[in-house]
C-alpha cells in the first residue's frame, strides 16, 4: 500500500526531516491500553512485533515514522523490531486496571490558561483551565470529549455556563483531538482511563474545593461522563450528562439495524477531519497554535495518520459486534456509577434521538440520581425547564450550598436566545424552590426528594409563543419504564382503521404498499438542518405519505385522553416480494382540526427481526442485530416481524385519532437519513392483518393523567413536526 503523501511543510513543522546523514534511527515505543505505538522509525520501514511466544504482527511506519499495534493483550511484554537494522525496543502493554502511581496526578500543576496533562500512559492531552472572577478555593467541573473543549479562544456551551456561575472549569481534549496527543478510537478503553487521570488530576489542584471535581457537557461531552463515572475514579463528586446515547449501534448509527447515513456519517466523517494532523488538518484552533509554535501541540500529531477512518469502520460492521462494541456502550458503565447524576435528553433529538431511554432501566435508583426528559431538540436540556435542576443539582453535589438561582433568572433569556437564534424573548422560568434557605442539609433533602423520573409535557407550548421553550405540565415516576404504565394493544382493522379488540372472527385482510425512499424529502429540513431544528418555530417540510407508498391505521376519535409514557411496539405480519425489506413507522397524532402531529418513529430492517428474549417486553421489542441472528424474509409465508418505536412522552388529546404508518426509512427526521435500497416501485409489500395474523400496535399508556384541557399549538411542539392529514392509500 503506498504511503500518504504530506506537504513537506507538515514534516518540517513537526520535525521529521532530517538533515545529514541517512542512517537508522532508533525509534522509540509507548505502551498504552492494549495498543503499543511506535514513534520515530524511517518512514516506510516495516515493523515486527513478536510477543515472545510465536506472534508476530507487521506493520509499515507512515509519513511521520508511526505505526499502532492494536488490540494487544494487556499486562505482557512486546518486542517490536524495525526491518532497517536498527535497535529493537521491548515494552509492557497496559490493562486498563492498571492504576498508576497517585503522585502523577499530585505531581502535575494545573494553572489558569492552556497546558498540557499527562496521562498514565506518557499521552499529553490538552487543557484549558478558567476560574471565575472571586477568590477561590472553586467548586470545579470538567468537560471531556474530541470537540474544540481545551480551545483556548472559546468554552464550549455547559462550561461557558458553569463559569459564569461561579464554577472552574477545565476543558480537556480526548487523545487523538485538538492538540491531544495520541489517537482518537472513539470511546475505547484508553479514552476512559484518561478520564480518570484528568479527574484524579484536576481533583489533587489546591484551588480545587472539596477536592473533587463534577463533570458536564452536552452531546459528546455528555456521553464521555458515564464511561468515566463507570470506571470510579475516587475524587469524583458528580456526573451532569445531557443529550446523551445507550450504545453506539442503534441510535444513532443503525436505527434498527439501517445505517444512519445522514447525522450519524456527517458526525463520523467530521471526527476524522478533526483527527487530521495540524497544521494541515484537524481543528482549527489546533492548526493556529501549531502554526504560532506550539511545539507540544505540533509533537502531539505523530500519531495522527495512525487514526482509523471511523466511517469505513462502521459500514464494514452492519451487525452488532459485542467484542468491539459493549465496551463503547454507556449501558454497560452506567450502572457502575457510585455518584450522584443527573441526566437529560430529549425524545425527538435529532442528533443522537431517542434510543438514550433504552439504558435508563440501568441507572442506579438512588436519591441522588435524578432523571429529567422530555419533548424538543438536542439543545433542549439547556432550556430553562431542565437548566434550573441541572443548577440545583450542581449546587449542591458539586458546590456543596444552597442554590441561589437568582443571576441564573438573569441571564436565562439570553440562553434560550442563545439555542433558538431568535430575539431575545422572556420564556417561562421556574421558581427558585430554596429562595430564603439557608441550610444545606435541608436543600438537599429537598432535591433528593423529588422523583427518580421528571417527564415534562408539551415542551413549546408552555407560553403564549407557540414552540418557545416551556412545558405545560409534568409527572414523576419512581422507576423507568414507570410502574404505572399498562400496555395497552390497538389491533389494524379493515379501512386503515385501529381497533381496541382484538379481532374474534371473519376473514384476514392484507394491505399491500410498494416502499419508494425518493416518494418523499429524506429530511424535514433543507441542508443538515442543524441550526433550524432549534429555532421558536422551524421551517419544518414535513409531507404527507404519498399514495401507494405506504400504508396508515388509526383509531376513531378517542372519547378520553390518552397519555403514554416509554416505548411502543409495532407487531406486524409481514411477506414482501423481496428477500429483505425496510420499514418505517411513524406515531402521530390526528388532532380534530384535521392537523397531524409527529409523536415518534421506529426502523427495522427485516432480516433483524430476531428478538433478544430477555431483554423484550409487550411494548418495547429488543432485537439482537447480531450476524449470526440475520434471517431474510420467506417469499411464500407472512412473517412476524416486532418494530420498536422509541419512547416517549404525549397526550393524544379527547377527539383526536392515534395513527400509526408504515413506509419506506425517510421523510419525518431533519437530520437521519437512511442507507435503504432504492426500489424503483418495484418491490411489493404486504401487511396482513385479523384472527390469523393480529397485526398491532402496543403502547405503553398511563391510566388517570388529567393534562390541561387545551390542544396545543400545531405547529409549536419543540421537535415535533405539524401538517395537514391526509390519508393514505389504506385509508388509515
Amino acid at each position: 500500500m503506498p504511503l500518504p503523501r504530506f506537504p513537506l511543510s507538515i514534516l518540517f513543522s513537526l520535525g521529521l526531516v532530517l538533515e545529514g546523514s541517512p542512517a537508522a534511527r532508533a525509534i522509540e515505543l509507548q505502551a498504552g491500553i492494549r495498543m503499543l505505538a511506535v514513534t520515530d522509525a524511517e518512514p516506510g520501514t516495516e515493523v515486527v512485533l513478536d510477543d515472545g511466544a510465536g506472534r508476530l504482527e507487521t506493520g509499515v511506519a507512515d509519513a511521520f515514522g508511526s505505526f499502532l499495534f492494536r488490540e494487544l493483550e494487556g499486562g505482557r511484554d512486546y518486542t517490536v523490531r524495525p526491518s532497517d537494522g536498527s535497535e529493537e525496543k521491548t515494552a509492557r502493554v497496559l490493562r486498563f486496571a492498571d492504576l498508576p502511581d497517585p503522585q502523577l496526578y499530585r505531581d502535575q500543576e494545573l494553572r489558569p490558561g492552556f497546558q498540557y496533562i499527562r496521562m498514565r500512559d506518557g499521552t499529553l492531552l490538552s487543557a484549558m483551565v478558567r476560574f471565575p472572577s472571586e477568590p477561590g478555593p472553586y467548586p470545579t467541573v470538567v468537560e471531556y470529549s474530541g470537540y474544540a473543549t481545551s480551545d483556548p479562544g472559546a468554552a464550549q456551551p455547559v462550561s461557558l455556563l458553569a463559569g459564569l456561575l461561579g464554577y472552574a472549569t477545565v476543558g480537556v481534549n480526548m487523545r487523538g483531538s485538538g492538540c491531544s496527543g495520541g489517537v482518537l478510537d472513539l470511546f475505547d478503553l484508553p479514552t476512559t482511563a484518561d478520564g480518570y487521570d484528568v479527574i484524579e488530576t484536576v481533583a489533587a489542584q489546591s484551588w480545587v474545593l472539596h477536592g473533587e471535581v463534577g463533570m458536564v457537557g452536552i452531546s459528546f461531552s455528555g456521553i464521555s461522563q458515564v464511561f468515566v463515572g463507570g470506571a470510579q475514579p475516587p475524587h469524583l463528586a458528580a456526573l451532569a450528562p445531557l443529550s446523551f446515547i445507550a450504545g453506539i449501534y442503534e441510535s444513532p448509527g443503525f436505527p434498527g439495524g439501517i445505517f444512519n447515513n445522514g447525522f450519524a456519517e456527517s458526525w463520523l466523517r467530521e471526527r476524522a477531519n478533526h483527527a487530521r494532523p495540524a497544521p494541515a488538518g484537524g481543528q482549527g484552533w489546533a492548526r493556529r497554535r501549531v502554526r504560532e509554535g506550539d511545539a507540544i501541540c505540533a509533537a502531539n500529531q505523530k500519531l495522527r495518520l495512525q487514526t482509523q477512518d471511523p466511517i469505513e469502520a462502521t459500514r464494514d460492521l452492519p451487525y452488532y459486534t459485542p467484542e468491539l462494541m459493549d465496551r463503547r456502550s454507556p449501558e454497560n458503565w452506567v450502572r457502575d456509577v457510585k455518584v450522584p447524576m443527573f441526566l437529560s435528553a430529549t425524545w425527538q433529538d435529532e442528533q443522537t434521538g431517542g434510543g438514550f431511554a433504552s439504558m435508563l432501566s440501568l441507572v442506579p435508583r438512588r436519591r441522588d440520581v435524578k432523571i429529567d426528559l422530555l419533548n424538543g431538540v438536542h439543545a433542549s436540556p439547556l432550556e430553562p425547564q431542565v437548566l434550573w435542576r441541572l443548577h440545583q443539582f450542581l449546587e449542591i453535589y458539586v458546590a456543596r450550598r444552597v442554590p441561589n438561582q437568582a443571576f441564573l433568572r438573569a441571564i436565562a433569556p439570553i440562553v434560550v436566545q442563545n439555542i433558538t437564534g431568535g430575539p431575545v424573548l422572556s420564556p417561562p422560568l421556574p421558581p427558585n424552590r430554596f429562595d430564603g434557605m439557608t441550610d444545606y442539609a435541608q436543600a438537599r433533602a429537598l432535591f433528593e426528594a423529588d422523583p427518580f423520573v421528571r417527564v415534562s409535557f408539551e415542551n413549546g407550548a408552555g407560553s403564549t409563543v407557540p414552540g418557545l421553550p416551556g412545558t405545560t405540565f409534568e409527572l414523576g415516576f419512581s422507576r423507568w419504564p414507570a410502574r404505572e404504565v399498562e400496555p395497552t394493544s390497538f389491533w389494524f382493522g379493515d379501512g386503515g382503521t385501529l381497533v381496541p379488540g382484538r379481532p374474534q372472527g371473519g376473514s384476514d385482510g392484507v394491505d399491500v404498499w410498494h416502499p419508494d425512499p425518493d416518494a418523499r424529502p429524506q429530511q424535514t429540513l433543507p441542508g443538515d438542518g442543524s441550526a433550524d431544528s432549534w429555532v421558536v418555530m422551524p421551517p419544518y417540510d414535513w409531507r404527507p405519505f404519498v399514495g401507494g407508498t405506504a400504508v396508515a391505521y388509526a383509531t376513531e376519535p378517542l372519547a378520553d385522553d390518552v397519555t403514554i409514557v416509554g416505548p411502543s411496539s409495532v407487531d406486524l405480519w409481514v411477506r414482501s416480494s423481496a428477500e429483505d425489506t425496510d420499514l418505517q413507522v411513524t406515531l402521530s397524532e390526528v388532532r380534530p382540526d384535521g392537523l397531524e402531529t409527529y409523536v415518534q418513529n421506529g426502523w427495522l430492517r427485516a432480516s433483524h427481526r430476531k428478538l433478544g428474549r430477555s431483554a423484550s417486553k409487550l411494548f418495547d421489542p429488543r432485537h439482537t442485530h447480531l450476524e449470526r441472528d440475520a434471517k431474510l424474509l420467506p417469499e411464500d409465508r407472512f412473517s412476524k416481524v416486532r418494530v420498536g418505536l422509541l419512547a416517549v412522552a404525549h397526550v393524544f388529546r379527547k377527539g383526536s385519532r392515534i395513527r400509526i404508518g408504515i413506509a419506506a426509512p425517510g421523510g419525518d427526521r431533519t437530520r437521519w437519513r437512511f442507507d435503504t435500497p432504492p426500489t424503483d416501485g418495484l418491490v411489493r409489500n404486504e401487511i396482513a392483518r385479523g384472527r390469523q395474523y393480529p397485526s398491532r400496535l402496543v403502547l405503553p399508556v398511563i391510566p388517570g393523567v388529567e393534562p390541561p384541557a387545551d390542544l396545543p399549538p400545531c405547529p409549536g411542539l419543540r421537535g415535533q413536526p405539524c401538517r395537514t392529514y391526509v390519508a393514505a392509500t389504506n385509508g388509515g
